[in-house]
């Protein structure tokens, strides 16, 4: 018996979004776009496929592994369909706009993972985001949190933990004791691990250890900071200031402590041969996985030949929209099948005063209310008028 290919089925990790969750999905998405550009973000829409020396140039091991290559049959080239939207933003920084000043850009796209991110069953996730190029100071990690959190309470997030971290804390604490390449990458894996038993085995080996003991144990609340100063008081400037501008992040951030928890975890290496500062992630109780995250990745343009401080925050659209629950408040209204110039100019008014008016089709069975039409025209004398709909 020959078995027939279920050629509806989609791939895993793929799947459609349906006219309800797309209407949600697009109206979220225009609210998103619309607070970005209300804090002065530009939206760029960059191309889905690129050759891959620019997709995945000055990008980490990692997203080389969640890119799809295809061959371009027109140049006989590799591209890659992108995995992530920031080095695209990068190469438009660098090249296509070149601007001297601090720059503000904001996208959204789906993105294509080889392999599903996280705990997320999703390939295909839309991602959406904004990102400050040109300035190195705190302050703009500062904006971009703050954009981020306000992003996620436009979302519907009401609750949400902050988990921050520093990248160059462990990456300036491994340049002064000089470790060798193999125990840093070592070290990396343990506070990826979180294991405490390992990091106390390998202490004997480490030179400057109770640097690196501490970094194990130092996340909690906001006050390990405070303590990290008092541990890492011999460590280098470099560490110190990562330290004050962490603290000044903290303090930026207390007008949103009503529904912002903030945690501290110096042992957070997320993105560490990617970013260069301050790393960030959202968490709510609804799920286990980052519902936003982000940091500094200062000259991510350096390898298409401009360097420049950056840091931003991207999320999924996705993610973000199964808590977004504002109402549809569009009024639906069916027209008959009527070839009449007094109906045309009142459904012309009608879809001028945002009404959506369906139009019936001739000889088509279709009621008002299989269309979920809550109105109806009727004609009254010489003009038509709205009428409950009926069955």
């Amino acid at each position: 018996m020959v078995m027939r290919a279920e050629t509806w089925l989609l791939p895993d990790g793929i799947q459609d979004v349906l006219p309800q969750d797309a209407l949600r999905l697009e109206a979220l998405r225009r609210r998103l776009l619309d607070l970005f550009a209300s804090w002065g973000y530009e939206l760029v829409v960059p191309p889905l496929v690129e050759y891959v020396e620019s997709l995945l140039t000055g990008s980490s091991h990692d997203l080389d592994l969640k890119t799809f290559k295809i061959i371009d049959q027109l140049s006989g080239r590799l591209m890659g369909v992108r995995a992530d939207m920031t080095p695209q933003v990068a190469r438009l920084d660098a090249h296509s706009l070149a601007i001297k000043h601090t720059a503000r850009y904001c996208y959204s796209g789906t993105v294509l993972n080889t392999t599903p991110q996280a705990l997320s069953t999703c390939r295909s996730p839309i991602q959406i985001g904004a990102e400050i190029y040109g300035y190195a100071g705190v302050a703009a990690d500062i904006e971009v949190i703050r954009l981020m959190l306000h992003t996620l309470q436009q979302s519907g997030l009401k609750t949400i933990h902050l988990d921050i971290g520093h990248v160059a804390i462990f990456r300036e604490l491994a340049k002064a004791a000089q470790l060798s390449a193999e125990i840093e990458q070592q070290l990396f894996d343990i506070y990826q691990r979180k294991s405490l038993p390992e990091l106390q085995a390998l202490g004997s080996q480490l030179p400057c250890a109770e640097w690196f003991m501490a970094l194990g144990i130092l996340s909690g609340d906001v006050s390990i900071i405070q303590q990290a100063q008092t541990i890492l008081s011999d460590a280098p400037a470099t560490v110190k200031q990562a330290l004050a501008d962490m603290s000044t992040v903290v303090e930026a951030l207390q007008d949103f402590s009503e529904w912002v928890s903030i945690s501290i975890d110096l042992s957070e290496l997320r993105g560490y041969h990617y970013h260069t500062g301050l790393v960030f992630a959202a968490y709510h109780q609804t799920t286990a996985a980052e519902i936003a995250k982000g940091g500094r990745y200062d000259c991510v343009g350096q390898a298409f030949g401009r360097c420049r401080p950056a840091t931003g925050f991207s999320a999924d659209l996705k993610a973000l929209v199964l808590s977004f629950t504002e109402a549809n408040k569009t009024q639906k209204v069916f027209a008959p099948a009527i070839a009449s110039v007094q109906l045309a100019q009142k459904i012309a008014q009608l879809r001028t005063q945002g009404y959506v008016v369906i139009q019936e089709l001739l000889d088509d069975k279709t009621t008002a209310l299989d269309l979920g039409c809550q109105w109806q025209l009727v004609p009254c004398d010489d003009d038509w008028q709205l009428q409950a709909a009926i069955a």
